[in-house]
C-alpha cells in the first residue's frame, strides 16, 4: 500500500484541536516506511526484488524487524507521539499521530504477502491483497478518495492547494503501479521512495497551511 496510508491523515487532521496538522500527519502516515528506507540505505534492514514476490509488487521485504514488526511500530508511535505533543503542547494531537504511525502496519497487513511480524520473528504475516488486484486496487483508491472527501468536507480554504496534492497522490499511486520496476535494490531506489515521500509531506503541510476546520453551521475555526 501507498497511497491509501495517507487515508488515515487525512481523518486524523481533521479532529486535532486546532488547525489541520496535515503535514504532520503525513509524516506520521509514512513514518514506517521513512525508518525502513533509511535503514535499508544503511544495510540494516533489506530487501530484495524478486518478480515472485507478489502478483502487484516485486518486492521481497525478507529483513524489517525494526520498522514492520508490530512491536517496532509501536516503538515508531509512541516516539512520534511524544514529539508530536511537546512540540505542539498538545497531547491530543500526539494520540492522533501516534495512531495514525499505528495505523500503517494494519494497513500493510491487509495487503503485504506474509512478511510482517509481531517482534522481528517469525511467524510471518499478512492478508496478501497484492496477489487480488482487482481488490486490492480499488481498496487503496476507495479509502484515499474516501478520507480525502471527508478531509475536504471538514474543511475550509482554496480548492487550488488540495487539487494539487490529490493529483499528485493519483499520479505517484500510477506510477508505483503500473511503470517498469526497477532490476535491483538499491541506495536510487531507497532514495525514490524517500524523495516521494518529502515530497507529498511538503505539498501537504502547504495544503493543511491554507485550510481551516469547519465549525457547525458552515461557519470555520479560523487559523490562528
Amino acid at each position: 500500500m501507498f497511497i491509501g496510508h495517507f487515508a488515515p491523515a487525512f481523518v486524523a487532521a481533521t479532529l486535532s484541536p486546532e488547525r489541520p496538522r496535515l503535514g504532520t500527519m503525513f509524516v506520521a502516515a509514512q513514518l514506517i516506511d521513512w525508518g525502513f528506507f533509511t535503514l535499508a540505505l544503511f544495510g540494516i534492514e533489506a530487501m530484495r526484488i524478486d518478480p515472485q514476490a507478489s502478483v502487484m509488487v516485486p518486492f521481497d521485504l525478507y529483513h524489517m524487524p525494526y520498522t514492520h514488526s508490530l512491536i517496532g511500530t509501536a516503538i515508531f508511535a509512541a516516539a512520534f507521539l511524544g514529539v508530536v505533543a511537546v512540540h505542539r503542547r498538545s497531547w491530543q494531537l500526539g494520540v492522533l499521530a501516534g495512531i495514525v504511525v499505528l495505523s500503517h502496519w494494519l494497513l500493510d497487513f491487509v495487503v503485504h504477502v506474509p512478511d510482517l511480524t509481531l517482534d522481528g520473528d517469525p511467524p510471518r504475516l499478512g492478508l496478501g491483497l497484492w496477489n487480488l488486484p482487482w481488490i486490492a486496487i480499488p481498496l487503496e483508491l476507495g479509502l484515499t478518495i474516501g478520507a480525502f472527501a471527508f478531509y475536504l468536507r471538514r474543511t475550509r480554504g482554496p480548492a487550488g492547494p488540495p487539487l494539487v496534492l490529490g493529483g499528485t497522490l493519483l499520479i505517484f499511486q500510477l506510477v508505483n503501479w503500473f511503470a517498469p520496476h526497477p532490476e535491483s535494490a538499491g541506495p536510487f531506489l531507497y532514495l525514490q521512495a524517500l524523495i516521494a515521500f518529502g515530497v507529498l509531506t511538503a505539498i501537504a503541510y502547504w495544503v493543511g497551511e491554507n485550510r481551516w476546520l469547519r465549525r457547525r453551521g458552515g461557519l470555520a475555526l479560523s487559523p490562528r
